[in-house]
This record gives structure tokens, C-alpha cells and sequence, in this order.
């Protein structure tokens, strides 16, 4: 499986590179590279240990003829010290849940050593005035709130990932119009393959602007379930309210998802504070505890589709800027249901205009284990780490 995805990979970023430009364009090629070091204290469930996770990405982008090529290759070594350290949680890492196409796999595994390559983007698009088509592996964001996104079906960032720079690319079918200059209407078709049973999700979403008002909404099957979503964006004084609700049925059963928040930034002392608070109730997390080992094996869970495992969550964030190159944050992740947080101060600082430095660590907060060796809470399980990183941009 690794040898084919890597001449698949390898073959099509050949076949775009190497493609006739009728007018004489080629794609403009870039690159990413990442390095994070990150050192975790003991916790309930792994021992003491340092991880050093490297991501490098290349991408090919821009006209051929008639046809938009987009294209990203990206390998991620990661080596630990021990087999069962967890602190980085996936991040950094090409998510690549439910992949279809072949265009991925894994080079290296063993307990120390972890080398995936994937093929992140590679789609072709085709837009005219009033109406675009794209096919292939590519970026899909249906997300409204900025950290709990119960409406986004397709690859939502993890909420406590410091590292957002490029959104994982699905394969998919997309096609959009646009009716008016505020309107737009799009389907999408994406087949995806978990534990070798294939789901399909096919949405369509119809979204309008007007004033200071954005309102969407999307309805159609998601994994094989009947599904329908609403989603708002209002600006008023300043700030900006957003909201999702989604239905889900599944089996016998409906499922909510609803998530609102606001966000808004504020002058302090010349500089920008800028403030996220988001509410998420979900039917598919844990009410308690002692939900939690169900909902670790629950198929949305493994499907990627949960971001929190709590039913009640807030997520809130500060992030200031205390000079033009640098800035302090800080995430806190609270699960109402079994009252556990997580904390993730951080420092970043544009060193150059093409290297950034980063800096920060995680402190989970609440009952780590129970007597039977069980999750105890969400983030009381997650050990004390911290981190530095480079991320280089050429």
C-alpha cells in the first residue's frame, strides 16, 4: 500500500508539473516545513517522554489552459521516545480521515519511528462567471464558529492545534453558482472509506448575504445519514455572533449538534486583543464521564467527526498582539459535562518574513483515571507537555 501511494503521488505531481500551458503559465510551486519539538510529564495513561514531529510540504498551484490545478505532497516523521506518547495529539499531522483515493500511506511504523507521506490536494477546477466545478482531493469548509464546528462535514481543524496553516484536503465532487453577487449555491459529493466500509456524504447548501446578516443552510445524507443544517453570521457593534445547528438521524435516533459564539478584537495599549467564546452541545459526546469509553468507540468518533468528546463545551480564546512580529495567546478548553479543562498558553514570533517561532504547552485539569483504569474526564487525562517549533515558509 505505501510503494503505490507513493508512485501515485509521485505520478501526479508529475503529470501536473509537466502539463502544456496554452498561455504560457505554469503553476507556481511552494513550500512548508515544520518542526516541533514537544516533551511530556508522566500522565494516567503514558509515561514521561519527547516527541520530534517534521512536516514537509510541497505545493503546485495556479492556471493550465482552462483548468485551475491545485496540488500539495506532504511527509511527516515523527519520532518519540516512547511508543505510547500522545502529547502531540495529531498535531502538525495530515489528517487524511476517510481517505478514498489511494494517495497516501505509511513508510516507516514502528514504536519509535512514524513516516506518512500523502497527497493532500490534487484537484482540477473549471470557473466561469456564474458557475465553478472542481474535482479531486481538495479543501471544503462549511464551518461558521471558529473552534467548535459541529456544522463543517468534512475535515474540521482540532480545536487545540496551534498549527492551522493549511485545512486537509477530501476527495470530492464540488460545484458551485452563483445566482447573484451575494448568493451562492453548491453541491458537494464525497465518498470515504473507514475501517474498509465506504460512507457517502452528499450535501447541498444554498448562502445569502444581506447587510450584516449571512444565513446558509445544507441538507442531504452525511456518512449515509440524513442530515440538515442551519448557520448564521451577524456583525454588530463591533463583533461578530455566529451560530450552527445541525440534525443529524441516525439509526432511530436524532442527534443536535449546535454550536454559537461571538468574537471580537479590542484596542489595548496600541495593540490588538482579540477574544473568542464559543458554546458547543453535541449528541454525540460523553454526558459524563462515564460515557467517555463509549464515545471513544463510537463510529463518529473514529469517523473524525468529533472534535470534543464532551456533550457541553466551551472554548475560549485570547490572543495579543504585544509587538508587529509577536504575540502571546491562550486556549482553554472546558467540558462542562465532567467539568475537566485544558489549557494551552502560547508565544509565537514572525522571526523573518519567512520563519515563524512558536512556543507553548498543555495543562489538563480534572480527574485523570478511574479505579478500573478508565478516562476519568476529557482533559484530565492529558499530561503536562510543552513545545517549541519553526515553521519555515519557501
Amino acid at each position: 500500500m505505501g510503494r503505490r501511494a507513493v508512485t501515485a503521488g509521485a505520478l501526479a505531481l508529475a503529470t501536473v508539473a509537466s502539463a502544456p500551458s496554452a498561455d504560457a503559465q505554469m503553476p507556481r510551486l511552494r513550500g512548508y516545513g515544520l518542526n516541533v519539538v514537544l516533551a511530556a510529564a508522566d500522565g494516567p495513561f503514558t509515561a514521561a517522554g519527547v516527541q520530534d514531529l517534521q512536516r514537509v510540504r510541497l505545493m503546485l498551484s495556479g492556471p493550465i489552459g482552462p483548468v485551475a490545478l491545485d496540488a500539495a505532497y506532504e511527509h511527516v516523521l515523527v519520532l518519540t521516545s516512547a511508543p505510547d506518547l500522545s502529547g502531540l495529539a495529531g498535531i502538525g499531522q495530515p489528517a487524511g480521515s476517510g481517505d478514498w483515493l489511494p494517495l497516501q500511506g505509511n513508510l516507516v511504523e514502528t514504536d519509535n519511528v512514524r513516516w506518512r507521506h500523502r497527497v493532500d490536494r490534487l484537484a482540477a477546477a473549471v470557473e466561469h462567471d456564474v458557475f465553478a466545478a472542481s474535482v479531486g482531493r481538495q479543501t471544503i469548509s462549511w464551518a461558521t464558529t471558529l473552534f467548535l464546528t459541529p456544522a463543517d462535514p468534512f475535515a474540521p481543524f482540532d480545536p487545540a492545534d496551534p498549527f492551522r496553516e493549511y485545512r486537509s484536503g477530501v476527495d470530492a465532487l464540488r460545484v458551485r453558482g452563483f445566482p447573484g453577487p451575494i448568493s451562492e449555491v453548491e453541491a458537494v459529493v464525497r465518498p470515504a472509506t473507514f475501517d474498509s466500509v465506504t460512507t457517502m456524504t452528499a450535501l447541498a447548501r444554498a448562502r445569502v448575504a444581506t447587510g450584516r446578516l449571512e444565513l446558509s443552510g445544507w441538507g442531504g445524507i452525511v456518512h449515509d445519514d440524513p442530515s440538515l443544517a442551519a448557520t448564521s453570521t451577524l456583525t454588530f457593534a463591533g463583533a461578530v455572533a455566529r451560530a450552527e445547528v445541525v440534525l443529524r438521524w441516525v439509526d432511530t435516533a436524532t442527534v443536535a449538534r449546535v454550536a454559537v459564539g461571538v468574537d471580537r478584537s479590542f484596542e489595548l495599549w496600541a495593540r490588538t486583543l482579540y477574544l473568542v467564546l464559543e458554546y458547543q452541545h453535541d449528541g454525540f459526546g460523553a454526558a459524563d464521564a462515564d460515557e467517555l469509553p463509549a464515545v471513544l468507540g463510537s463510529e463518529a468518533f473514529r469517523r473524525g467527526e468529533l472534535q470534543v468528546l464532551g456533550r457541553n463545551e466551551f472554548a475560549v480564546q485570547a490572543s495579543y498582539q504585544v509587538h508587529p512580529l509577536a504575540g502571546v495567546s491562550l486556549v482553554t478548553l472546558w467540558n462542562a459535562s465532567d467539568r475537566s479543562v485544558l489549557l494551552g498558553p502560547g508565544v509565537s514570533w514572525d522571526a523573518l518574513s519567512f520563519l515563524s517561532l512558536r512556543a507553548g504547552a498543555y495543562f489538563g485539569l480534572g480527574d485523570g483515571r478511574t479505579a478500573l483504569g478508565l478516562p476519568a474526564s476529557e482533559y484530565g487525562a492529558v499530561p503536562a507537555s510543552g513545545y517549541v517549533s519553526g515553521s519555515v515558509f519557501f
